[in-house]
C-alpha cells in the first residue's frame, strides 16, 4: 500500500484544467437502520477548496448541523458518521449554515464570474438528491452554484474503465490508503481530494458530469 497523500502538497505534475479551484464536498445527514428518516436532514457541511495548479487545499469550510425535524440522532446515526449528539446540539440551523457557506464563497473569490470553480462528490446523491430536498424543507432556492458538479466515481471510471462501488473501491484501485474515518464528511472529503490529486497526476483532465435538471 502506497503512503498516504498529502493534498496540501505539490503533486509532481500538474494538468492545465478548465477550473481553478475543485470543491470537494460530502455531506452526512440524519438517518436509522429501522425506517426511513422524513425528512432527512444535513448535519455535516464540509468542502475543501483545492487549487487545480497545485493541487492544494487552500481553505476548509466546515459546521455541524442541527436538525430541526429530527433532532435526537440515532444510534445508527452516530456509530456510521461519527457524529455524537453533542456536536450537533446548539449549532446553527441549515439556513445559517448555508448563509455561512455562501460568505464563506464569497470571501474566497470564488463568486467572482472570472474564478472557475466546481463541486467535486462521490456520487450524484450531495447534490442532486440531498441538497434540494434540504432546501426544500428549509423552504430555501437552490444555489445556482450547485446546480454542476463532477461525480468523481464517473472520473475514475474514465480513467480505469471500471465503475468504482464507492470511495473505498477507488482507493484501493489507486493504491491510495483511506485516511481518518468513513462516512465522517470532512474525512470522506480529505479522500475525495486524494483521488482528485492521484488522477490529476495521472494526467486526468477533468469535465462537468454532473447537473440539476
Amino acid at each position: 500500500m502506497a503512503a498516504v497523500r498529502n493534498v496540501d502538497s505539490l503533486v509532481d505534475k500538474t494538468v492545465n484544467q478548465n477550473f481553478d479551484y475543485f470543491l470537494v464536498l460530502d455531506f452526512e445527514a440524519t438517518c436509522d437502520n429501522e425506517k426511513r428518516l422524513s425528512p432527512q436532514e444535513i448535519i455535516e457541511f464540509p468542502v475543501l477548496k483545492v487549487n487545480t495548479k497545485t493541487c492544494v487545499v487552500d481553505s476548509t469550510f466546515h459546521q455541524y448541523v442541527r436538525p430541526l425535524f429530527h433532532p435526537q440522532l440515532t444510534p445508527f446515526c452516530t456509530e456510521l458518521t461519527g457524529i455524537v449528539q453533542e456536536m450537533v446540539d446548539n449549532q446553527k440551523s441549515f439556513p445559517e449554515v448555508l448563509k455561512d457557506f455562501n460568505q464563506w464563497m464569497e470571501l474566497e473569490g470564488l463568486l467572482n464570474p472570472e474564478i472557475k470553480s466546481i463541486f467535486v462528490t462521490c456520487g450524484d446523491w450531495d447534490l442532486k438528491s440531498m441538497l434540494p430536498r434540504q432546501c426544500e424543507t428549509s423552504r430555501l432556492p437552490v444555489k445556482s452554484y450547485f446546480s454542476r458538479w463532477i461525480n468523481i466515481k464517473k472520473s475514475y471510471a474514465d480513467v480505469t474503465r471500471t465503475f468504482p462501488k464507492g470511495m473505498m473501491h477507488m482507493l484501493t484501485g489507486l493504491n491510495l490508503q483511506h485516511v481518518g474515518r468513513h462516512h465522517s464528511g470532512i474525512d470522506d472529503c480529505r479522500n475525495i481530494a486524494n483521488i482528485v490529486v492521484e488522477l490529476t497526476k495521472q494526467g486526468y483532465l477533468f469535465r462537468e458530469n454532473g447537473r440539476l435538471t
